[in-house]
């Protein structure tokens, strides 16, 4: 199995086993406390019926006109500065919930808006977090030229601590500014910084909503808008140097097997085929055509089938290999055995050895007689 679907088998069984986690610690911490709210809030209602003497239908009435009255609570939510409030919450993804289109038509361009929207937004902040994770990495390594250190390269464990102190430190900051404004506890202003920065967005803490601060406090307007795109963008070059590494792991090694597949395919064709060696022959000189010619002459002799008994117990002494080809002859003469010239010599028996070990058996047709040109041969051969 590939590395990348192990990676992705393994992701999706923890994935799964964190939400298992989380949906039972949830239970354990939410599920007691939602029961004695419910139960209050019950009782109220009934001692509110009791006491104003109200149906269960006029209640509901009440209910439903109260629920509509929530959004505009904060005051007017959709003149420019309002709008441009949830503009940043649509596309960034945060989406408070404290604000939504009510036609059909602001409805509509709400989808549009988002869909072209959402991923510019995404580039926008991973692009510009990368731009700073560079910037960072460049002021630490000069930094670390300065102080004198043996190893100024910056590591990941460098931008990683950084990034977290980082995204802390927003945070932080933050909470301090919300909790100042708005009344909030620090711990509620700092939960408000983490789920609006984490884009999770629930909607039970949003800034602008008293005292009809969007229309009434423009610098506090001002700093709630840039610290939402800037606290983002610092999370997004966190999110940049440590969660999409691990998201494109196996966008790299899809790209690396590629690699590796067109690699071996193109040396595969590239590779010549087999071929056997050359053997350069030497430069044929005089010497060496009139011995090729006495070969040829010797070779249709022996096609009679003229055997002498010491060649072929030297054969069987000295395991000559011979070509297809090639007599035996032809071999002893091209291992320098036997001079051409000996098959002509006067008295010769045509032997490769001695005369007084020779015993040759021969078969000579009639026909030899008849060839001019080697009539020594034809003596010798007959003689034998």
């Amino acid at each position: 199995m590939k590395r990348q679907n192990v990676r992705t088998l393994a992701l999706i069984i923890c994935t799964l086993s964190y939400l298992l986690i989380g949906a039972g610690v949830f239970d354990a911490l939410e599920s007691k406390q939602e029961k004695i709210q419910r139960k209050k809030l019950d009782y109220r209602k009934f001692q509110l019926r009791i006491k104003y003497n109200l149906s269960k239908s006029d209640f509901d009435q009440i209910e439903t006109v109260v629920l509509l009255l929530k959004p505009h609570k904060a005051g007017v939510q959709w003149k420019f500065a309002g709008s441009f409030y949830f503009a940043i919450t649509v596309i960034t993804t945060i989406g408070y919930g404290h604000a939504a289109p009510s036609t059909d038509a602001g409805k509509a361009f709400c989808m549009g808006y988002a869909l072209l929207g959402i991923p510019l937004t995404l580039v926008m902040f991973q692009s510009l977090g990368e731009r700073i994770n560079t910037f960072v990495r460049f002021l630490l390594h000069k930094a670390k030229k300065c102080a004198g250190l043996r190893r100024p390269e910056v590591s990941m464990a460098n931008m990683v601590t950084i990034g977290f102190f980082s995204c802390v430190g927003t945070l932080c900051v933050g909470a301090a500014a919300f909790s100042r404004y708005e009344g909030w506890s620090y711990f509620h202003a700092f939960y408000y910084c983490f789920i609006t920065l984490t884009t999770i967005g629930f909607g039970d803490y949003v800034a602008l909503q008293k005292h009809n601060a969007l229309h009434n406090d423009p610098r506090y307007v001002a700093f709630c808008f840039v610290y939402i795109l800037m606290g983002l963008t610092v999370i997004g070059a966190f999110l940049n140097l440590v969660v999409l590494r691990f998201m494109t792991m196996n966008a790299e090694d899809e790209r690396r097997d590629a690699e590796q597949r067109a690699l071996l395919s193109g040396d595969k064709q590239k590779a010549p085929p087999p071929r056997r060696a050359k053997i350069q022959n030497p430069p044929v000189t005089e010497q060496d055509t009139r011995r090729r010619g006495l070969k040829s002459v010797y070779a249709e002799v022996l096609h009679f089938q003229t055997i002498c008994s010491c060649l072929w117990y030297k054969s069987r002494e000295k395991m000559v290999m011979l070509p297809q080809d090639m007599s035996f002859s032809d071999a002893l003469m091209e291992q320098g055995e036997v001079s051409p010239m000996h098959f002509f010599e006067p008295g010769s028996t045509g032997c490769v050895c001695s005369s007084q070990r020779c015993s040759a058996v021969s078969t000579v047709s009639t026909e030899l007689r008849s060839i001019s040109p080697f009539r020594l041969l034809s003596k010798r051969r007959s003689s034998v």
